[in-house]
């Protein structure tokens, strides 16, 4: 598991990943910097305080969700990742995988719409996270927990679904739950690091690729594509 993490975080950096993950940081850094803008324009433009109190109020908030922005990442990463899981995907398996069956590109409109869901989840679950920060030790845990159980299941699923139907790779993925946590918690402790935490899809989705045959080749090798 640490070796298929390993080789997933190594390979981002060769130069058939590389622009992937330059079109994936660039897209995840729009996306923060205009959440921050837009709630921080909002709060400017309907709540009325003396210049120098709102000022500060700006600068406070701006800080806020800058530090805030550790528990917006797994959610955002997340819906990045319904845009570009197949490129990696794609990429990752030829490489690695050359003797396999190639997998099938997930239909747009579906990749979208379990996108979107993901990520609203993801983001109840770290406002929980977020509002638990008054308790000491239960906010990490929240975010991990969460967060891993979440990532491990949505990355694990989404490289399976290029491989077998959903209803397989949901069955897969629960007969090794104890696996997909394990691995989850790997991309959520990456998804919590400053800076690294913005190729956090494409790690996750290398990763789960990786895991993904390793769990087939253990149980024989006998999935195939259905539906």
């Amino acid at each position: 598991m640490l070796a298929a993490a390993g080789q997933a975080f190594e390979e981002l950096f060769t130069p058939p990943f590389r622009g992937v993950m330059m079109k994936c940081v660039g897209f995840t850094l729009a996306l923060l910097i205009g959440l921050i803008i837009a709630v921080e324009w909002s709060f400017a433009h309907f709540v009325g305080w003396p210049d120098w109190i709102e000022t500060t109020i700006q600068w406070l908030g701006g800080l806020a969700l800058v530090a805030a922005s550790i528990f917006l990442i797994p959610p955002v990463t997340s819906l990045v990742a319904g845009l570009y899981l197949d490129d990696i995907a794609d990429k990752v398996e030829r490489k690695n995988f050359p003797s396999d069956p190639p997998g099938r590109e997930l239909p747009v409109a579906k990749s979208i719409w379990l996108a979107l869901k993901f990520f609203v989840v993801v983001l109840l679950v770290n406002l929980l996270a977020l509002l638990l920060l008054l308790i000491p030790g239960v906010n990490l845990i929240a975010f991990y927990v969460g967060n891993g159980y979440l990532l491990g299941r949505e990355y694990f699923e989404l490289a399976a679904m290029r491989h077998v139907s959903a209803a397989e790779a949901k069955r897969l993925r629960k007969a090794n739950k104890t696996t997909v946590l394990a691995c989850g918690l790997i991309i959520a402790v990456l998804a919590s690091v400053p800076f690294l935490n913005l190729v956090t899809p494409l790690f996750a989705t290398g990763f789960m690729v990786r895991m993904y045959k390793r769990i087939v080749a253990k149980s024989g090798g006998s999935l195939r594509f259905a539906g």
